[in-house]
């Protein structure tokens, strides 16, 4: 098997690129180091792209290692052939090379394992044949080892036999009937046993095949009555579908079957084994049937239902990947003084007042809702606070209570600004996992003074301030921006997570001398030891002053430094360089790029030299600097691009959030009402938009835009600000529809 080249053509990619890539992960270097800092060997392939060719070698790695495994087996067996060898080479499937070894796997004691052991192979062979005349019930007298009366004796002494002459009876062959028959489980299991059928039969299914779907109880009322009597094609049945179905299936709501084309595949495997009319064709015809329904049949469900749920289960995981990713790399709001309110009814709205630095600056419980309605008394401690702070914004839960939140937070906010004129706004906040956080050690640590309840209202504060910095503490699974994150594999889940959370930390960089552990953790080549080694030497040596004293931190040698430094940024250093990108073993390139143009590294911290840098350096000739400095192409645009930009946020490029100061009622909402939404989540079938009501709008994938949508992750992303149009409100269940074709 030619990895290389099946991962080339897979992902539409050059074999070149693939097999340099393949080389550095090997040599231990990270995704994010490789996507950034090798593009020149890589062909400039993103981290995305990157990831899926990690995981497609792990696979065919893999494969190629359990095929070895399976050869390994069958010559151990004396049954190696260059038909199964052949066979093996070509199987791109880890369940194709389990339906070639199927018949020489070691199996549990079946019918034919049982018949095998009476000796009942040679008639088998004879059936399969259909070439002998002699009746088969004169053909199969020769296979009895006992006379009928001595069975009867035996059967009738029953459960006295002792356990070795049992065994023996059970060996023995008592009838002609039983001789027939055991010769057709022989023949019915190598069938179900054959791998062309195997694959030949899935072909048919999938191609003709529909996913069945009827209620458990059609009287009960459910998520799942859509499915009550619902068929859709196996090879057209979207993943969200699957996964509904399954869900349903799992919470006994639903019965689910896959309906095949059973004529066609009794068809195909008849035309194979039968060779014509003979006294042995409806026994091969009745042992076909039996070998499809008792042997293939449900094997073959379970595996067409596996598949599915596999490639359902890839698409959620990936959808909420590129979810993460973006709320993630959400834009955040520097330089305010936010109050975080985490809304909640009996126990209270938990107030946290955070400055621009993130830091605590007071808390407080108020009970605006039910059952208390303490409004005038909650207004009183908002307003102080506002006043007491100059707080600029308030950050509210999604959560319970977060409507009447809202609606209580937009009556304080125009009270402050009539009676002093300060100009108060909120936002809208996912308060996915707040309550993880609260209770989590890492909560703890950071704020052991502070109460668990309170702990959720600085996270919500403190993630209006700076999405990434705070959403890396909670398990990425608790983000909630998914499609049914808690059905999936959740091994490969967190294995897919991890990575995006890595890509989009990585992508940002770091402040090496403010970041927690949680954030450091997630940097390319540092782990959770080294992550708390820097901390820890922070906080015994004060600043880094140098990325080159990340060198002196216990556990981080020369290999984790060459992986993590470019990700690190130290401002207010000894080097000017060190507040972008570029990595260490590029400086004497871009300090001889600012030479050439007449500039010092010092001068890119000068505001005023700054811009006739940037004006310098988008003049320059790519192509022949890049030989003159002996560098990559890519990697100079890279270093220009950063040069260009010293310290920038590329968050700062992303859609700020949506702030208000009043509150829209879903009663105010009206048919053709143009409106301004944020989304929240998007799924295969559409996006979730917030358009400032209880409930966030359902964008269908139809309603995305004039043209064919495919996936509706090509349009939006969570995070985007998009204009939409209700075109259908239910009352009665708080829901909307929204259209983007507006």
């Amino acid at each position: 098997m030619n990895i290389i080249k099946i991962i080339a053509e897979e992902l539409n990619i050059k074999e070149s690129q693939v097999d340099s890539t393949i080389k550095l992960i090997d040599e231990g270097n990270t995704i994010p180091f490789i996507a950034r800092y090798r593009k020149e060997a890589t062909g400039g392939l993103s981290d995305e792209i990157l990831r899926d060719l990690g995981e497609r070698l792990n696979y065919l790695r893999n494969l190629e290692e359990r095929k070895q495994e399976v050869i390994n087996s069958i010559e151990g067996q004396g049954k190696l052939t260059d038909e199964i060898v052949a066979a093996l080479e070509v199987a791109k499937t880890l369940a194709e090379v389990e339906d070639i070894y199927r018949p020489y796997k070691q199996k549990k004691r079946t019918r034919a394992t049982i018949a095998k052991e009476k000796g009942l192979e040679p008639l088998a062979q004879i059936i399969i044949e259909q070439n002998e005349k002699t009746p088969i019930e004169e053909i199969a007298k020769q296979y009895i080892t006992v006379e009928e009366t001595q069975s009867q004796i035996e059967v009738a002494q029953g459960e006295q036999l002792e356990a070795e002459n049992k065994e023996k009876a059970d060996k023995q062959v008592k009838t002609v009937e039983e001789a027939i028959q055991g010769a057709c489980d022989i023949i019915a299991e190598s069938i179900s046993d054959n791998a062309d059928y195997r694959k030949a039969i899935k072909k048919l299914c999938y191609r003709e095949g529909n996913i069945e779907t009827k209620a458990s109880n059609p009287e009960e009322k459910t998520n799942y009555e859509m499915y009550y009597e619902f068929s859709e094609k196996v090879n057209r049945i979207p993943s969200h579908r699957i996964l509904a179905i399954n869900r349903g299936e799992k919470e006994e709501a639903l019965k689910v079957k896959v309906s095949k084309p059973e004529d066609k595949i009794i068809n195909h495997i008849e035309r194979d084994v039968i060779k014509g009319e003979t006294q042995f064709t409806q026994i091969l015809k009745d042992t076909i049937l039996d070998s499809w329904k008792r042997l293939i049949e449900p094997s073959i469900e379970r595996e067409i239902r596996s598949d599915l749920t596999e490639k359902a289960e890839e698409k959620a995981i990936k959808v909420f990947g590129q979810n993460a990713k973006q709320l993630l790399l959400g834009s955040p709001i520097k330089g305010i003084t936010v109050i975080g309110f985490d809304p909640a009814y009996r126990t209270g709205c938990k107030i946290a007042v955070i400055d621009e630095t993130g830091k605590v600056l007071d808390t407080a419980t108020i009970y605006p809702t039910e059952p208390q309605n303490d409004v005038e008394g909650a207004k009183k401690v908002l307003i102080n606070l506002i006043q007491k702070h100059e707080a600029d914004m308030f950050a509210i839960g999604n959560g319970t209570a977060s409507r009447e939140s809202e609606m209580f937070v937009s009556d304080v906010i125009k009270e402050v600004k009539e009676k002093s004129k300060k100009e108060v706004c909120y936002s809208i906040v996912s308060e996915a996992g707040a309550s993880v956080y609260s209770a989590s050690k890492l909560a703890t640590e950071e704020y052991p003074d502070i109460n668990v309840s309170i702990r959720g209202a600085i996270s919500i504060a403190r993630r209006l301030q700076d999405p990434l910095a705070e959403l890396v503490k909670i398990d990425p699974k608790a983000i909630g921006v998914g499609q049914y994150q808690h059905d999936v594999d959740q091994k490969k889940l967190s294995e897919s997570l991890t990575g995006v959370v890595e890509d989009a930390v990585n992508k940002v960089g770091v402040d090496v001398n403010t970041a927690t552990p949680s954030l450091l953790s997630y940097i390319s080549g540092i782990n959770k030891t080294i992550a708390n080694n820097i901390v820890k030497y922070r906080d015994e040596n004060g600043k880094l002053k140098e990325r080159k004293d990340l060198l002196k931190v216990p556990k981080l040698g020369k290999v984790a430094f060459q992986q993590c430094a470019g990700f690190l940024r130290i401002y207010d250093g000894k080097n000017p360089l060190e507040v972008t990108a570029v990595h260490p073993e590029s400086y004497e390139v871009a300090e001889k790029l600012l030479e050439n143009i007449g500039y010092s590294k010092e001068e890119l911290l000068n505001k005023e030299t700054l811009e006739e840098i940037k004006a310098k350096l988008a003049a320059v000739n790519i192509g022949k600097t890049a030989k003159d400095l002996d560098v990559g192409e890519m990697t100079l645009k890279d270093i220009i691009e950063e040069l260009s930009k010293p310290g920038r946020d590329p968050r700062e490029e992303m859609p700020k959030p949506i702030l208000r100061s009043d509150v829209l009622k879903f009663e105010d909402l009206r048919d053709g009402q143009i409106l301004t939404g944020t989304v929240r989540n998007v799924t295969d079938f559409g996006a979730f938009v917030d358009v400032g009501v209880k409930h966030d709008g359902l964008v269908h994938i139809s309603e995305m835009s004039e043209n064919f949508v495919r996936n509706p992750s090509e349009v939006v992303s969570v995070g985007d600000i998009v204009k939409v149009k209700v075109i259908g409100i239910d009352m009665e269940r708080q829901k909307v529809k929204l259209s983007m074709k507006v």
